[in-house]
Parts: C-alpha cells; structure tokens; sequence
C-alpha cells in the first residue's frame, strides 16, 4: 500500500517530505487562505508586519492597488532567497506570492463584506493569515521578503533574525500613525499578535522553514 501511494505521487510516506502534490495543495490552500485574511484587513483599512505591511502602507497612502504592490515589494529579496535558502524554496514563495497578489485582486468581485468590526477582522485576519503561512511554510514556501533579508543579516553581522524582524515590524507600526488613524494602528497590532502567536504555537521550527 504504501508502495502504491509513492508511485502515484499523492502523498509522501516520508513524514519529512512532501509529494508534488500535496505541495500543490499546500501552496495553494494557504495562498487562498491568506488571500483572504489580507482582503479582511484590508476592507477596515488595517494592516500587518512585514513585506505586506509595507505595501498596505503604500496603498492606503496613495490608493494603488494592495496586490500589485505587494507583488512588487517582495522582487528585490528573491536573489537573496535564491542565495541562502536555494531555487525550489524560492520558486514555491514566488508562486505564492503571485497567487495571493492576483487573489486579493479578484476577492472583491467574488465576496462583498459590507460591515465588520475592526477588532474581529484584527482578530480573524490575523488568524486567517496564520492558518495561510503554517501550510506554506510546511511546504517549504513563504509570503515575504523580510525574514529570508534577516536571515542573511543574522549570518552576515550576528544579529538575531527574530530582533531584525521585530524592528522592521515596529517601524512599520509607527509609520502607520502617519498614514491611518491611531485607533487603527492598535487594531492592526492585535491582528499582528494574533498571527505571530498563532505561528509559535502551532509551527515546529525544527521541520520546517520559517521566513515571512
């Protein structure tokens, strides 16, 4: 039985790796996952850490669109991605990131929220956005360009990725108040610790790769 399961590739009876399919899967559950808990935050103009943060900060300072700006904000670390963490991690974040970008696009045409309460989208996004990275990351994918850039800092000059990552995260909160209303940027720190915790409850870094 086992045997037969491996030749037809639908899943790997190897607990540490994966099949083609099931990465498939993974990469595009988790894709439309996190499609949708950036479409959340995005509806009461909240916001996230990392690369995400970066571009919902520029789209809500200038209206271009969330998808298109965080396809283009992750470019510059895929060389990076490439260096340190090798052509297939870098391939499947590539095609996540393109999903997500083209997914929180089409949301709107395909589900209208009229009204939500910014806690819970806080609450919901956050979650909904933890549950979209924990199956990328189980199969060897990501949704950003900050944490693979701390990791080269962290080999590079010794500082701890984990404190890189918290500072760049900070200094996306605080650019925030220049952008959107304080009661706001609280909201999205909520949603910002319900994610994170989300992850070190439920992700064992000793199997899988983290990098958002």
């Amino acid at each position: 039985m086992a045997f037969t399961r491996s030749v037809y590739g639908m899943w790997s009876v190897d607990p540490a790796k994966h099949s083609p399919i099931e990465d498939v899967q993974g990469i595009v559950t988790g894709s439309i996952v996190s499609a949708l808990g950036f479409y959340i935050l995005n509806k009461v103009g909240l916001l996230t850490g990392g690369t995400a943060g970066v571009a919902f900060l520029i789209h809500y300072a200038f209206g271009i669109s969330f998808g298109l700006l965080f396809f283009l904000v992750n470019l510059p670390f895929y060389y990076l991605s490439f260096r340190r963490l090798g052509l297939a991690f870098s391939v499947k974040t590539f095609i996540s990131i393109g999903l997500v970008s083209v997914l929180t696009e089409l949301e709107s045409r395909w589900m209208v929220i009229d009204s939500v309460n910014p806690l819970w989208a806080a609450i919901l996004g956050g979650l909904l956005l933890g549950y979209g990275l924990l199956a990328l990351y189980r199969h060897r994918a990501s949704l950003g360009g900050i944490g693979i850039l701390a990791i080269y800092i962290q080999d590079r000059f010794g500082i701890r990725a984990g404190l890189i990552q918290l500072a760049f995260d900070t200094c996306v909160m605080i650019a925030a108040f220049a952008v959107i209303e304080p009661k706001t940027v609280l909201y999205s720190i909520v949603g910002a610790f319900f994610l994170n915790m989300f992850l070190a409850i439920n992700h064992r870094s000793d199997r899988y790769i983290v990098v958002r």
